[in-house]
């Protein structure tokens, strides 16, 4: 059994990477700066549409942490996201007008890139929503990081998905400064959070947090998986299963420590509600682009008719790494 199910998966891999060969067609170049990219840069790709809100806020976050390049597919922007990304020095922009859910939300997309620029490199992959935060990101670069990973012999690295939410009403105005999210939606769920291990996959499959308990609290089960591993030393023959959830070969998966001990691991903050959210809600429904048919967020459309607040009693104010490893939600592991 256990040799059928590793052929299986070699199988799927070739089928994904066949698939991200096939999709390259529907990747127009808009603006490369390809010939920038350096022998060791550490690389980010993303997919994205409309974004504009979030883009200053997400390039300086990850330039300041030591991003070299930027390889981001634009879906069909119409807020300015597409001009401002193709003014940016460190940016290499690529348009696809076709079917964000037939790419498999994108991911055939991000393969492709991955396949064929982020060969021998160390690769972020986030959505423009996903601030990354590491231990020691305050005072060391995620250089220092990649390196240590290196050193370890380890070749992924896991961040588990934190939903960073307002105090007041989802659809009240903003309260502060709409080009900070951190400041705009800065509350999050110290706990609440349930895992277990995919028995195929060999991953952690983790549910839980505000979106759970707001949006899916009559059906935990459909509730959105947390669970990501967005930094890769990436190779061409790798791809992506399910968004960033999980890769194949398997053994990428294997970022939690089964034996007793704790590797180090981050956190994903997820700047999802901000004041465009039910906006962005209504887009999202009408074009019937994302998962199930865009099942989550007819969830919290259905939601939003009642005004809801994700804030409670038990709810914190993000303060940084720290509080996020005092609470168990991320480890420095070994990495001191």
């Amino acid at each position: 059994m256990g040799l059928w199910q590793s052929y299986r998966m070699r199988l799927r891999r070739q089928r994904l990477l066949i698939r991200a060969f096939r999709k390259r067609r529907e990747l127009r170049p808009v603006h490369l700066r390809l010939g920038k990219i350096g022998s060791d840069d550490i690389l980010l790709f993303s997919t994205l549409r409309n974004e504009m809100d979030r883009l200053p806020h997400f390039l300086r976050h990850y330039r300041k942490q030591g991003v070299g390049h930027f390889l981001i597919v634009d879906n069909c922007s119409g807020d300015g996201s597409g001009e401002y990304l193709r003014a940016q020095p460190d940016v290499s922009l690529w348009r696809a007008e076709a079917s964000y859910r037939r790419a498999r939300y994108g991911m055939d997309w991000l393969n492709r890139l991955l396949m064929v620029h982020g060969h021998g490199h160390w690769c972020v992959t986030v959505d423009p929503d996903e601030l990354l935060v590491f231990p020691f990101c305050d005072t060391r670069p995620l250089r220092a990081l990649t390196d240590w990973l290196d050193s370890s012999g380890l070749r992924s690295f896991s961040a588990m998905l934190l939903d960073l939410y307002p105090r007041g009403d989802l659809t009240a105005e903003p309260e502060s400064d709409m080009t900070d999210p951190l400041a705009a939606a800065c509350w999050f769920d110290p706990g609440n959070y349930r895992m277990q291990r995919n028995p195929v996959y060999h991953n952690l499959w983790i549910q839980g947090g505000p979106r759970e308990r707001a949006f899916f609290a009559e059906q935990p089960q459909r509730a959105p998986a947390l669970n990501k591993i967005p930094l890769v030393r990436w190779n061409r023959r790798y791809a992506y299963v399910s968004s960033t959830h999980m890769l194949l070969p398997r053994g990428l998966n294997q970022v939690y420590d089964t034996s007793g001990g704790e590797k180090a691991s981050g956190i994903l903050l997820h700047t999802k509600f901000l004041p465009v959210f039910a906006e962005k809600t209504r887009e999202e429904i009408d074009r019937g682009e994302h998962y199930s048919n865009s099942g989550e967020y007819r969830a919290y459309a259905r939601a939003l008719e009642r005004g809801p607040a994700l804030w409670s009693e038990f709810s914190q104010r993000y303060v940084n790494w720290r509080q996020l490893e005092g609470l168990g939600l991320m480890s420095k592991g070994s990495w001191a």
